[in-house]
């Protein structure tokens, strides 16, 4: 823990589907303090499995709510054994794992709101839930509800089109609609329904709160463009009785929702003052840790996940299905794409444990021989169904002679070849799409802020800034759903002392604190790989055919 700050202090949680983390910073946005909660280790009596219980039905993946409540206060032990001055903290907010859901009991709010500090909240709250597991984003059990909503309102694309995804078995609406079908008493003894991010906020306050407008983009039931609840998709998913289980309109960020409860005053310390704002998605939270309208965010993990901050302009960006739209958690008018692939650092350790002596130095080697465009070989690897293109999988090999632009099939690569082969067409894949989703006449993008592990490879980092003609950043921010959740809080309570004016942009400046340029595009390079996206998307486009 760093020296006592002097001034107000921000709490920012986020709620994964492993672990409870806490952030806390200063009002320079300096880091004072984080801790966390591990689940499986921590609090073992729940049986999960990465923070998961997995059945009983089929593809079915809830996590108990009373686990997190338990994380909640075990949190707080440990701050305050930690010696944060938890009285000093002014405002909280924070991230949660998007599309779970909470089901709240008849008499929720009169529980929530009459806790008693000498007790723990996981021995009061109980009874507050109509279900006591809440279904989290690994669920895939609800692909009949999913194939029904998109009937409803004319297909996968019209879907898109009305709330920024085709449907997905993981989201909110499509769970809602299964519970409603198959546990129809639990239904019906449902007051309320939370996400993740708005029933963290509803336990510090005292009372249900409303969803915020960025993760209610990852439930298949609000209108993306106009940020409320869609008429048409609430009587689809969960009949008449849904808008009032949901509440109020979304809300959006650096809104004031309430004061903590006195639960967490005499309990925890923290100040009858302390206000709590609206809690969003964890990747909502890391576009607000990492990045700044114009910026785009990649993340390098197990899966590939591609996050594009879009200012707001007078024509909305395009809806795809095979990618996301979301509000953005602090601008009605500003947006986020999100595209997500399967096939991340899998694939590319597979390439390196075949072809690259399962070293990743070798690997670098073997990228660095050879020249930008690889000499003509194109490779593309799907060991798992892919989610873009939609359902591809396995190896495909191409090349392509020079000056032409039609890649022929083959049956395989040169060995050497490989290592390049899958970061180019990884991504070549994202800068393929990327013209598409952003409005018409957009300013350039600005800064690529690449995360994950892969984005400690030098070779990675570089042929990045290459291919997307962009200067990549790495963040020294490793808890991005955290971080964003206090910098949440803090424009939450900046704003209100100037009294509720000021976007998030006004309160940083339009800074980002912590990134640090490590890759910059060569001119003559990028110039290559601009070529190449044409070529790349003839490639996809035969897999996808051969595929069909």
């Amino acid at each position: 823990m760093s020296a006592p700050a002097s001034g107000p202090l921000f709490l920012g949680l986020d709620l994964s589907t492993q672990q409870l983390k806490a952030i806390v910073i200063a009002g320079d946005s300096s880091l004072v303090h984080e801790s966390s909660v591990h689940f499986d280790n921590d609090l073992p009596s729940y049986g999960t499995t990465n923070g998961a219980i997995r059945g009983p039905g089929d593809g079915e993946v809830t996590s108990p709510v009373a686990l997190w409540l338990d994380a909640i206060d075990l949190l707080f032990q440990r701050l305050k054994s930690a010696g944060v001055e938890i009285g000093k903290i002014a405002a909280i907010s924070g991230s949660g794992q998007q599309h779970g859901s909470v089901y709240w009991s008849k008499n929720a709010e009169t529980l929530l709101s009459s806790l008693d500090p000498a007790q723990s909240l996981v021995s009061q709250l109980p009874p507050a839930f109509s279900l006591p597991n809440a279904p989290i984003w690994q669920d895939s059990s609800t692909t009949r509800e999913c194939r029904e909503l998109e009937e409803v309102v004319g297909g996968p694309q019209a879907l898109a089109d009305l709330s920024g995804s085709r449907a997905y078995e993981r989201f909110t609406g499509t769970q809602i609609a299964k519970i409603r079908r198959l546990n129809p008493k639990a239904y019906e003894a449902t007051s309320a329904i939370s996400l993740v991010s708005s029933f963290i906020p509803s336990v510090f306050i005292g009372h249900i709160v409303p969803v915020d407008i960025s993760d209610a983009s990852g439930m298949n039931l609000m209108d993306v463009i106009t940020c409320k609840w869609s008429d048409i998709l609430l009587e689809a998913c969960g009949g008449p009785e849904l808008r009032s289980k949901l509440g109020p309109e979304p809300v959006i960020g650096g809104t004031v929702l309430g004061k903590v409860s006195n639960y967490f005053v005499e309990k925890w310390g923290l100040s009858p003052e302390c206000i709590v704002a609206p809690f969003t998605g964890d990747n909502p939270a890391s576009v607000i840790a990492l990045s700044a309208p114009g910026d785009a965010v990649l993340s390098l993990g197990t899966s590939t996940t591609f996050l594009l901050s879009i200012p707001g302009a007078d024509t909305p960006p395009k809806r795809f299905t095979t990618s996301h739209l979301l509000s953005h958690p602090t601008d009605f008018d500003g947006k986020i794409a999100m595209l997500c692939y399967k096939n991340g650092a899998l694939a590319r350790e597979q390439v390196r444990d075949r072809y690259a002596e399962r070293d990743w130095t070798r690997f670098n080697e073997l990228v660095e021989a050879t020249p930008a465009g690889n000499n003509g070989d194109f490779g593309l690897y799907f060991p798992l169904p892919e989610i873009i293109p939609p359902g591809v999988v396995g190896q495909h090999a191409f090349h392509v002679d020079e000056n032409s632009t039609s890649p022929k099939p083959v049956v395989d690569l040169p060995a050497g070849a490989h290592p390049r082969a899958i970061l180019e067409s990884q991504f070549l894949s994202i800068r393929s799409r990327i013209a598409d989703i952003l409005p018409e006449n957009s300013p350039p993008l600005q800064r690529l802020v690449a995360t994950g592990g892969s984005s400690a490879n030098l070779t990675i980092r570089q042929i990045a800034a290459d291919i997307f003609g962009m200067k990549v950043f790495v963040s020294t921010t490793k808890e991005a759903g955290g971080m964003g959740g206090a910098l949440l809080a803090k424009y939450a309570w900046w704003k209100a002392e100037n009294g509720g004016q000021g976007s998030f942009e006004d309160m940083t400046g339009g800074e980002v604190t912590g990134l640090q340029c490590v890759a910059e595009p060569r001119k003559e390079v990028a110039e290559v790989y601009e070529k190449l996206v044409d070529v790349y998307r003839a490639c996809e486009e035969q897999v996808v055919s051969n595929a069909a």
